[in-house]
């Protein structure tokens, strides 16, 4: 429940400005209810409640409808919603015991400042200034109480933060991390991977023996008919009386009217198809292969009913379903199978060979058999950086780059061709001062040890507070929306 508060919402200040979540405590089990005089509080954050009234009055705020409430309260929306709350609750006490203000004048400022609200003569214009608190439905005050929020959180961040500076050290570091030359030696695992004409009848009954309702396949056999206002009301035109016949065919199908009454009640076309399943060649016309499809894929309790297209309905019901494994002679059949095959082998080939990796039991020896026995080249490129993606895909790369030398990898390329990939070697330049670059991963370096001191200041912030979470009260608010 609640749990950790969601882990500080992916980190404290994931959602800078926004609402930010920096409780991760696991409040359920931690103390029990309050005493009954605290009936109305729905937490408490150290020593400071939160009433119930503070919350609705948060909920109420944040424009989100009751009947989105109501279809998510299963799934802790209303958790969620609190834990919003005790964090900007935590949020202003940090800001308060960190003594930060902002005057009216300097919020004044900062408004009259906005480029959002300069006339054409590049001047504040108060006019737009209620237009755009018109638009958002906002009153002056209450929008400058936000600002004015969003501004103290700006400095609590710039204050825990403020004049970090990244030694040369530490850009050259991270310069070297992400541009370092890496040679490595590389061969494809296509030819390692069992084809698919390798795979014999016996493997294919074997699977088939193992996997019988898994390879059954559906059928289906339904009545249709195109409703258009021509077939409909006589005139191919989308007007009132067309819209409203639909109307009527939707309301006599939900009072458990059949489609052959209906059929003959509008005077429609019927056309019936037996034993469809998907991708058959049952028609070459595309609108009706879209239909077949759509109504194939339709929930089987859906047995009735109007499937709206652009230009048409479709009236449907569906006679029958039925599941049965094809015989394996089936052409299509024993080439999914084979598919299904490959694909396995593949899978635990690649599987063993990362165990064997991640144990530290694949060697060179390992590496040089598999290429030699499988009659497999083996190429060598260099990467020139952790951008560099000519060859493999920008994952691979960045795994590439994580690792040492003399580790060996699986990697793949654009296409999904798979490599086994040994790092030969890692060659590192350093970055000077006078590059161009040098801002670049110099802020970079800066943002790691932001990141860096957030996480000490969320670990200062886990210790510091102390939530609890009368659960009764959580308990009536969450029955109050059902």
């Amino acid at each position: 429940m609640l749990n950790k508060i969601r882990s500080f919402s992916k980190t404290i200040f994931a959602k800078i400005l926004l609402v930010i979540i920096i409780i991760p405590f696991v409040f359920w089990g931690m103390g029990g209810l309050f005493s009954s005089g605290n009936s109305n509080n729905i937490a408490k954050v150290n020593n400071e409640n939160i009433t119930t009234k503070d919350f609705i009055d948060y909920i109420n705020r944040s424009n989100i409808d009751t009947e989105t409430i109501k279809s998510e309260i299963d799934k802790n929306i209303i958790e969620e919603m609190l834990a919003e709350l005790i964090s900007k609750n935590m949020l202003k006490m940090e800001i308060k015991e960190s003594g930060l203000v902002i005057s009216d004048k300097i919020l004044n400022k900062k408004i009259k400042l906005n480029k959002n609200f300069y006339d054409e003569n590049k001047k504040f214009s108060r006019t737009k200034y209620e237009k755009f608190l018109l638009s958002i439905n906002l009153s002056a005050p209450l929008f400058e109480l936000r600002l004015k929020d969003s501004e103290l959180k700006n400095s609590l961040f710039k204050y825990i933060n403020g004049g970090i500076k990244s030694p040369n050290f530490l850009t050259n570091k991270l310069y070297k991390e992400k541009n370092s030359k890496i040679i490595i030696d590389y061969i494809n695992l296509d030819n390692s991977y069992k084809k698919k004409e390798n795979f014999n009848d016996k493997d294919l009954i074997k699977f088939i023996n193992e996997n019988k309702e898994f390879l059954k396949e559906k059928e289906i056999s339904f009545n249709y008919s195109k409703i258009s206002p021509q077939n409909l009301i006589g005139i191919n035109e989308f007007n009132e009386t067309y819209f409203k016949k639909i109307d009527d065919i939707e309301n006599e199908i939900s009072n458990g009217t059949y489609f052959n009454d209906l059929v003959s009640k509008y005077n429609l076309k019927s056309n019936y198809i037996k034993n469809y399943k998907l991708n058959s060649v049952s028609t070459k016309n595309e609108i009706e292969k879209k239909i077949y499809k759509k109504i194939f894929e339709l929930d089987e309790d859906n047995k009735i009913g109007l499937i709206e297209e652009s230009d048409f309905y479709i009236l449907y019901q569906i006679e029958n379903v039925i599941k049965i494994l094809p015989d394996i002679n089936n052409f299509e059949f024993n080439e999914k199978i084979r598919k299904i095959l490959v694909n396995k082998y593949k899978y635990d080939f690649n599987n063993n060979l990362i165990k064997k990796i991640s144990e530290k039991k694949f060697s060179q020896s390992d590496f040089d058999k598999l290429a030699s026995s499988n009659t497999t080249i083996v190429e060598n490129i260099e990467i020139f950086s952790i951008n560099d993606i000519n060859k493999f895909t920008s994952e691979s790369v960045k795994y590439i780059y994580s690792l040492g030398k003399n580790n060996f990898a699986l990697i793949k390329d654009i296409n999904n061709n798979i490599y086994l990939a040994k790092i030969k070697n890692i060659l590192q330049k350093e970055i000077s001062k006078n590059s161009e670059d040098f801002l670049k991963y110099n802020d970079q370096s800066n943002n790691k040890i932001k990141d860096h001191m957030y996480e000490t200041y969320d670990f200062i912030l886990n210790n510091k507070y102390k939530v609890k979470i009368n659960q009764k009260t959580l308990d009536r608010v969450k029955n109050y929306f059902r």
